[in-house]
């Protein structure tokens, strides 16, 4: 699991507020582009937390969320923030969190009309089990003065498009709720920090508060009014979710710890009883003392690393002439691994970090095919070991 903090994301200053309140002691990062992260401690926990701003538009924060991705190697990224509703059964201020998301400008424009090429990107099943079992609990929400129902959180798609949505009665709306009538909420995010995650190994989840109903009532007072909640809702629901995460990367942590204990414990317990005595084994050999196994050696350093990703090219070329991979994902992986390659030749701990962001991001891509994802995890391991 990575190390660094839970990223969190917003486009607007509002939803930014909303977090960065719920942080102690938020100190500025700068990243060497210029994009400015404030990292902060939730309080009470060793939750770490990087807040950024990505601005509105799907691009601006796809482009956000690779740059923060690379720059902390997060546990998970959280693009929080408010949504409009897609349907009267969604109350305002309710959370939604993404189920999967809807890139829904896709489309091929014929004779007959538009029709629908949307990109999906479903949630990871972990983050997902997690968020249901928090809604459940349903700790999480703060205490609201005058307010007598809580909100809810509300699992489901989640529609990401290039245009504020505020009619119920345009053409683009009836084709929203023809195409996409299972989506909860609409904005204008999630598809950008999505694909970003996709491409580069990294859990996403996306949590939204409902302000408005996208029907024409956008500006209204009532949104103005409902917007600030909204966000807070999502803030709060966010920062439960993000403390969790991590509570559960430290338990999973641990867990390798002490297997990692008991298993050098069992080695030494062999290596100190079985001399002068009779030890009974399937393969391997026994001289004096020492037992060997026919084990296969656990991969120790760079040289194996290397080795391992010559190999994993060799096997991407097979996936492409088997037509499990296509043409441009087999390019732009060959690409990766020729990275990784020149970053874990280099034997730093800068570099090793450089290795598994990229491995990671190789992962992302090969993401259809089994087998190459499953040879990638000892290597994002190993390198990882090293930095």
């Amino acid at each position: 699991m990575p190390k660094g903090p839970v990223v969190i994301l917003t486009a607007l200053n509002l939803e930014y507020q909303a977090v960065q309140r719920r942080l102690a002691d938020p100190q500025v990062h700068h990243h060497r582009r210029g994009t400015r992260f404030e990292v902060g401690t939730v309080p009470g926990t060793s939750c770490r937390v990087a807040l950024g701003l990505t601005n509105k538009g799907n691009h601006s924060a796809a482009v956000i969320a690779e740059r923060a991705i690379q720059e902390f190697s997060p546990a998970a990224v959280l693009f929080v923030g408010v949504a409009g509703a897609l349907w009267d059964a969604t109350r305002l201020g309710d959370v939604v969190v993404a189920s999967h998301v809807y890139a829904y400008h896709g489309g091929s424009s014929e004779d007959d009309g538009l029709k629908a090429r949307p990109r999906v990107w479903e949630a990871p099943h972990g983050i997902s089990q997690l968020a249901s079992h928090l809604a459940r609990v349903d700790d999480w929400a703060d205490p609201t003065p005058g307010h007598e129902d809580r909100p809810q959180v509300r699992f489901g798609a989640i529609a990401a498009g290039e245009i504020v949505q505020n009619s119920r009665i345009s053409a683009e709306a009836k084709w929203i709720r023809q195409h996409y009538n299972d989506a909860l909420a609409i904005e204008m995010e999630a598809a950008g920090v999505a694909q970003a995650g996709h491409l580069s190994g990294a859990p996403v989840a996306i949590v939204r508060g409902i302000s408005d109903r996208a029907d024409g009532t956008k500006n209204s007072a009532e949104d103005r009014n409902w917007q600030p909640r909204a966000a807070a809702n999502a803030a709060a629901f966010a920062i439960r979710l993000a403390v969790e995460l991590v509570c559960e990367q430290e338990e999973t942590t641990m867990s390798r710890d002490d297997g990692a204990r008991s298993a050098d414990r069992f080695d030494r317990h062999v290596s100190n009883t079985t001399h002068n005595s009779t030890v009974g084994i399937m393969a391997g050999s026994v001289t004096g003392s020492s037992v060997h196994m026919n084990a296969a050696p656990k991969p120790s350093g760079p040289t194996d690393l290397i080795a391992e990703l010559i190999d994993f090219r060799d096997q991407l070329r097979w996936h492409r002439t088997e037509g499990a991979l296509d043409e441009d994902s087999h390019r732009e992986a060959l690409t990766d691994v020729d990275s990784a390659l020149r970053s874990a030749g280099e034997r730093t701990p800068e570099s090793s970090k450089r290795t598994v962001m990229t491995l990671k991001r190789l992962r992302g891509l090969v993401a259809e095919c089994p087998a190459l994802v499953a040879a990638l995890a000892p290597m994002v391991a190993a390198a990882g070991d090293l930095a």
